[in-house]
């Protein structure tokens, strides 16, 4: 949402967001307001989209408290995002440490926490079972031993381990093979129904974001704002004959035709 309702409550808070990195001259964006709705047991899938440079990613980085924003507020469940507050993140590259095995790398936050490796050991087999890794938790987590659908595996389980409420994912499929993308996009449709976080996902796929979103946000070019909300009214269990339903086609042809807007009228005021 982009505005505040005062009957509900926001899982994510981001408001009066400015960013520049020379001192004023020029902002990457300018009073940025976002605003997710907390629905309980539920949760949100929101996917947001841009042109490249728009600042999509470091949107993610806000709320995983990789990066501060140069003025304005980020919150998470109503307290300012903090190490102790913050988002897992699931990036595009390969993000788990190789010299670590699986099992401790989806345990990591937990060792952070101070978790004895018993318990963590525990509740880590918990999500590699869950993202289907049984019987690798003792590989290293690194390329030839895992491939990279199994990697970002990894990065999904270890996210969700840290936060399962919140979870932020930018172009996690991206370098993957088609085949790859595909069990990946059915993999985390199966995760959202079983933890019912809140996703934030950003990816350029628009077929791959209508068929994961509750609701698409589009990006400005900077200094970016959202100039668009579309809501995706599919249900919620979907698979891939989702893909061949008329609705399905009608909504990835109503956001190419808004993104191909936002672009005309980036071009128009350059």
């Amino acid at each position: 949402m982009f505005t505040d309702n005062p009957t509900t409550k926001n899982i994510i808070e981001l408001r009066g967001i400015s960013q520049s990195y020379d001192g004023g001259r020029t902002y990457v964006m300018k009073d940025l307001e976002f605003l997710v709705e907390d629905k309980e047991g539920q949760g949100q899938f929101v996917v947001v989209l841009g042109m490249s440079g728009s600042g999509k990613s470091t949107l993610l980085r806000y709320i995983a408290g990789l990066q501060k924003p140069t003025s304005g507020t980020v919150k998470i469940a109503g307290k300012p995002v903090s190490r102790e507050n913050r988002a897992g993140m699931v990036f595009q590259q390969y993000s788990s440490l190789p010299w670590m095995t699986v099992l401790d790398n989806v345990g990591l936050a937990l060792r952070y926490q101070g978790v004895n490796k018993k318990d963590r050991d525990a509740k880590a087999m918990e999500m590699i079972e869950m993202v289907g890794l049984a019987g690798h938790e003792y590989k290293y987590a690194q390329y030839p031993s895992l491939s990279g659908g199994q990697l970002q595996r990894v990065a999904i389980a270890r996210s969700l381990l840290a936060n399962s409420n919140v979870l932020l994912m930018d172009e996690p499929f991206g370098a993957l093979d088609i085949r790859t993308r595909l069990q990946m996009q059915d993999l985390l449709e199966d995760i959202w129904l079983k933890f019912r976080p809140t996703i934030i996902f950003v990816t350029h796929d628009i077929s791959e974001a209508v068929y994961l979103a509750d609701d698409i946000y589009i990006l400005s070019a900077p200094p970016a704002k959202f100039v668009e909300h579309i809501d995706i009214d599919l249900p919620f269990n979907r698979s891939r004959a989702t893909k061949r339903e008329p609705r399905y086609i009608e909504l990835v042809q109503e956001v190419e035709d808004r993104m191909i807007q936002v672009a005309e009228m980036t071009s128009s005021h350059a």
